[in-house]
């Protein structure tokens, strides 16, 4: 998981880390709610807390590749960026290898599929295909959370994580890997709600602290959206790589506004129909280089359940 913690990203972290089907082998920190240091600090406290400080948590990149350095989600997350709640510090320090060395050198020496969900701004990841394309070319699955196909979070445009690092985004999803990006479009679509939060509340110290950051999330939530749930943006995101399909996608191309002004960080979607697009056939899009699977919609209920029920999985 390359992150950049954050509530959502902890909430990602807790779901992988309580679901069978996969391995969580590391976490690659960035820059984004805070800075990398304190997303380095938040990655190894989660860990600590959900009893995998084995696993490794390289630090990654301070800045984006071009643009000046992004505001923070203070407002969003926190000074802390765990929406103020305070975790026991973590016995392990980070690898002294960067994030990109880090996550290259697993991908080489891997015998199994590595999947890489990609939930802060992507500026580790296009450094990675850049400096170690050998490297980037073994990952089986790039799971992104990104984007904003309509009103954007942190813009009019754009949202966040596509705000934070334009250029690295269009980088990435113009590489040619296996990619599906679930937009904030998309992860608005399903919310936890609050009989959900507090039963995760109520199943002992893990879900105690999910619960924690959650009702931060909720709380600030409510106040810039009016909503009653919580969405988990990154956590939607993370789901999707253990549990492929419960969010539904179709392959588009998809383009970044890397400019300065207004559009900054904006996702475009090539929606153009062929002349010989027909009904019975379904949409035919032009064809474009380095398509993505983009998510469409998502199984809400479904994807809903499964995160509270990894969360509420956790010891007593």
């Amino acid at each position: 998981i390359d992150t950049d913690p954050g509530v959502d990203d902890a909430i990602a972290i807790l779901v992988a880390l309580a679901s069978p089907e996969v391995e969580l082998q590391a976490v690659t920190t960035v820059f984004g709610n805070v800075s990398v240091q304190q997303t380095t600090e938040n990655a190894l406290r989660i860990l600590a807390v959900a009893g995998a400080g084995e696993i490794p948590v390289a630090p990654g990149a301070p800045a984006p590749l071009v643009h000046p350095r992004p505001q923070r989600a203070v407002h969003t997350h926190g000074p802390n960026g765990l929406g103020g709640v305070e975790l026991t510090p973590a016995d392990r320090r980070a690898e002294p290898t960067p994030a990109v060395w880090f996550l290259a050198d697993l991908l080489q020496a891997s015998s199994r599929p590595v999947t890489v969900c990609a939930i802060g701004p992507l500026t580790n990841i296009a450094l990675l295909v850049a400096t170690e394309p050998a490297a980037a070319a073994r990952i089986e699955r790039l799971v992104v959370m990104g984007g904003a196909y309509g009103a954007g979070n942190l813009t009019a445009a754009a949202e966040f994580n596509a705000w934070s690092d334009p250029v690295a985004a269009q980088r990435v999803l113009s590489s040619g890997l296996p990619i599906t990006v679930i937009g904030m479009d998309v992860t608005r679509q399903a919310a936890l709600d609050r009989a959900s939060v507090s039963r995760i509340g109520a199943s002992g110290p893990v879900g105690a602290a999910a619960a924690a950051m959650l009702v931060h999330s909720r709380n600030v939530q409510g106040t810039d959206q009016g909503g009653s749930g919580v969405v988990i943006h990154d956590a939607l995101a993370v789901l999707e790589a253990i549990i492929p399909g419960v969010v539904q996608t179709d392959p588009r191309a998809v383009s970044v506004d890397c400019g300065q002004g207004a559009g900054r960080g904006r996702t475009l979607v090539e929606s153009r129909l062929t002349p010989t697009s027909r009904p019975d056939r379904g949409a035919q899009f032009v064809p474009q280089p380095h398509p993505v699977r983009l998510a469409q919609t998502v199984d809400a209920a479904r994807a809903m359940t499964e995160i509270e029920a990894r969360l509420r999985s956790y010891p007593r």
